[in-house]
């Protein structure tokens, strides 16, 4: 007799049975309020400029009549005022409009999840320069990735500090294909044997020691076998022959990773240096903006009269050359 399954049915909660589409309203706007604009501080390394152009006229005549339509984005930081994400232009515009409030939306966001979507929502605007937008992809994938090496190293730090060599032999016990370890000279034999076993380069788990899974594969460009240990990041260990000195490689490439903490953290106040430079040089107006101007104006001129010259002949070849014979004329009565 076949087994039933069993189902999980998730009940709706009480309060939720009446709550209204308002009351969901409601919620959502909540997070919305209206903040004074000298509570409201720019966002660091903020990459797009704020262009004083016809658009932002507009949009000062647009506020002045029926305010700002569509929220800003903001964080609360720890000293309680708010961090600008989203909709510079429109404090701008309330600043020249004269208005000492900004309608927001305030998120729950780290400094690097608002960087990320800082860069998100400026990208859609249209009229970004070149320059902008490669600073600001630069400014994502760097926050990114270092933010993301500085978790990693102290995670897999943590774990290697609660998994601490003893004894002697400054060993700690190695899981090899199911088997558990304790001497040395063991673990170092039964580690070359598995890589003999398998001369794949395709990575395969065999076991796992101070808290890291390990895998091992054949470097067909090197000629040898490699270990990764694998814990938040992988790290790579060049084996060689002797079954004692690739213990001792892997100890070392596990001490590495307070260093390369610590220069995670540094590399990442460096960026952030770099990224302030780099966001005063984007402020310069382009040289040869005047020179590009008119380059571009004589260049779509020279387009039209392309398209022009095009039609003409097109025009040409489609009329009938007068010595062309012309169809002759059925008479009515063969026609009949």
């Amino acid at each position: 007799m076949a087994r039933s399954r069993e189902s999980k049915i998730e009940l709706t909660a009480y309060d939720d049975l009446f709550e209204t589409d308002e009351s969901r309203a409601e919620a959502n706007l909540s997070k919305i309020r209206e903040i004074p604009i000298a509570e409201i501080d720019e966002f660091p390394d903020h990459p797009f400029k704020v262009l004083m152009d016809e658009d932002m006229e507009q949009l000062v005549d647009s506020v002045r009549r029926s305010g700002v339509m569509t929220p800003a984005t903001v964080r609360q930081k720890e000293d309680g005022r708010y961090e600008l994400i989203s909709g510079h232009r429109r404090k701008k515009a309330c600043e020249l409009a004269g208005l000492e409030m900004l309608k927001c939306e305030v998120k729950e966001l780290t400094r690097d999840e608002a960087l990320i979507v800082m860069v998100e929502s400026n990208l859609q605007r249209t009229t970004i320069l070149p320059s902008e937008k490669a600073f600001a992809y630069k400014m994502r994938l760097e926050a990114k990735e270092y933010g993301e090496r500085i978790i990693g190293y102290g995670n897999d730090a943590k774990i290697a500090s609660q998994h601490m060599p003893q004894g002697e032999d400054k060993f700690c016990p190695m899981t090899l294909n199911g088997v558990t370890y304790k001497e040395k000279a063991d673990a170092g034999g039964m580690l070359l044997a598995i890589c003999k076993e398998n001369p794949l380069s395709q990575p395969i788990q065999i076991g796992s020691y101070r808290g890291f899974q390990m895998e091992v594969f054949y470097d067909t460009v090197n000629a040898h076998y490699c270990l990764n240990l694998c814990g938040m990041r992988k790290y790579k260990v060049d084996l060689g022959t002797d079954a004692l000195g690739n213990l001792t490689r892997i100890e070392n490439e596990i001490a590495k990773l307070p260093a390369r903490l610590e220069a995670a953290k540094t590399r990442k106040e460096e960026t952030t240096a770099q990224l302030e430079t780099a966001k005063e040089e984007v402020k310069k107006p382009f040289a040869f903006e005047n020179e590009l101007k008119e380059k571009t104006e004589r260049l779509n001129a020279l387009n039209i009269e392309l398209n022009l010259n095009e039609k003409d002949k097109t025009v040409i070849d489609d009329e009938p050359e007068q010595n062309d014979k012309q169809p002759e004329k059925k008479s009515a009565d063969r026609e009949r």
